[in-house]
């Protein structure tokens, strides 16, 4: 069986190092290996062309990981992507990076108790609780 595919959402402007070292030891480190692929448009889009291709991407992952930020109240792009992987039943959890932690601002429709902090036991847990939840599972 392969690994478990995750879409890597998070704010572009203020947390790519985070999102680089992430998907970088997600396969390593975690006790539940899992696979993030880069899915992030190569060039600017139209609106409706870029919100087109990002949903069918999620569409094709077993989960979506949130990076959660300081920043998360500006990034309307990460806004949209949890929106487009609930419309899909994608299993959603968000992980706490660069100093944000349990009082920071989420993301509509991410859960408080489905953020955790970069520890890759509990992470590697979600991991298998999103492939006993998803509907790519």
């Amino acid at each position: 069986m392969s690994d478990p595919r995750a879409f890597l959402s998070f704010d572009a402007d203020n947390n790519q190092h985070e999102k680089t070292l992430f998907a970088g030891q997600c396969h390593s480190s975690s006790p539940t290996p899992f696979t993030v692929q880069d899915w992030s448009s190569k060039e600017p889009l139209p609106q409706a062309q870029w919100e087109e291709l990002i949903k069918q991407k999620i569409n094709t992952t077993n989960m979506l990981i949130v990076l959660v930020g300081r920043s998360m109240g500006s990034a309307t792009g990460v806004h949209k992507e949890i929106a487009m992987a609930a419309s899909q039943n994608v299993p959603i959890f968000g992980v706490y990076v660069n100093g944000a932690g349990p009082h920071s601002t989420l993301p509509p429709g991410l859960q408080r108790n489905r953020t955790m902090t970069w520890n890759w036991n509990d992470i590697g847990a979600a991991v298998k609780q999103m492939m006993t939840e998803g509907k790519n599972g």
